[in-house]
């Protein structure tokens, strides 16, 4: 037995050593979709000192207050525990309406980002000076983010890191390929610079035309649905408060009634979300 142990002990000190020498890499375990999106999400609201973990632990937090209020107002612990379901991913809710609202104001501003650089391509001036102007005098929505590439230029004086920062600041397909077409124009050249981009801002102003009447009209359909699952369990949580809810909401009977309309409203809301989605463009140069 000690043999076997002394073996062991020995195999794996042998192998860790190779590992060290060989500079094999540790196996990482790749975060899912839903989390990269959901960050990406967090990035896009803007608000400050919010990451992905907090949003989750304040939506765990909130949720856990929400049941033992109703709780406490009710004496049902299953219309708290739906309640506390119900309130759980309002959080994320509040963060992507903030992305989404983000993301209108940027898809308007990135047509008058294009335009000024055509007017400076076609000036003559240094792509790096041009991107560095827009920290002062590009759209009031993207300066944040130009302001942090021309910190980072003047800091390293190096044009690719700093296009990395902007892109990761922007964290939008369209600020994806005006970077990657300046990054190609500056390693590579490019003399239909000015013509690439003018497309490119024709192209935008198109779309947020096109997509801000769709979301024109559906948004009101979105809201009345959203209104539509959430009224029953306010009005359920007000009903609980009657004298012998408690009873009927606590046996097997209630349970089943109320386990039945929290996986309706779900798979409601879920198709809602899925017939109501307009296509957006992937981040595919990331």
């Amino acid at each position: 037995m000690d043999a076997i142990a002394l073996g062991l002990v020995l195999g794996v000190g042998l192998l860790l050593m190779a590992w060290a020498v060989l500079g094999v890499r540790a196996p990482t375990i790749a975060a899912p979709g839903w989390w990269k999106a959901w960050e990406e999400q967090v990035q896009r609201s803007e608000i400050r000192g919010l990451t992905l973990t907090r949003l989750l632990m304040l939506s765990a937090a909130a949720a856990l207050v929400v049941a033992l209020a109703v709780l406490a107002w009710t004496g049902v612990w299953m219309v708290a525990l739906v309640v506390a379901l119900v309130v759980a991913p309002m959080g994320q809710l509040v963060v992507a309406s903030r992305a989404a609202a983000r993301t209108k104001v940027l898809r308007r501003a990135w047509p008058d980002v294009v335009d000024l650089l055509v007017s400076g391509v076609r000036a003559g001036a240094g792509l790096p000076d041009l991107l560095c102007d827009l920290a002062t005098e590009g759209p009031e929505a993207l300066r944040p983010q130009f302001a942090l590439f021309a910190a980072e230029y003047r800091a390293s004086g190096r044009f690719a890191p700093a296009l990395d920062a902007l892109k990761a600041a922007c964290a939008d397909p369209v600020a994806d390929r005006i970077v990657e077409a300046l990054r190609l124009a500056r390693e590579v050249g490019g003399s239909d610079l000015s013509g690439l981009l003018r497309d490119l801002g024709i192209l935008l102003r198109e779309d947020a035309r096109t997509r801000g009447e769709l979301e024109a009209r559906q948004s009101w359909t979105v809201n009345a649905a959203r209104l539509a699952v959430v009224a029953p369990w306010i009005v359920l949580v007000l009903v609980s408060t009657q004298p012998g809810a408690a009873r009927v909401w606590n046996s097997p009977g209630g349970i089943g009634v109320l386990v039945t309309g929290a996986l309706l409203c779900v798979l409601a809301y879920v198709l809602m979300q899925a017939l109501g989605r307009l296509t957006s463009e992937t981040r595919t140069l990331r």
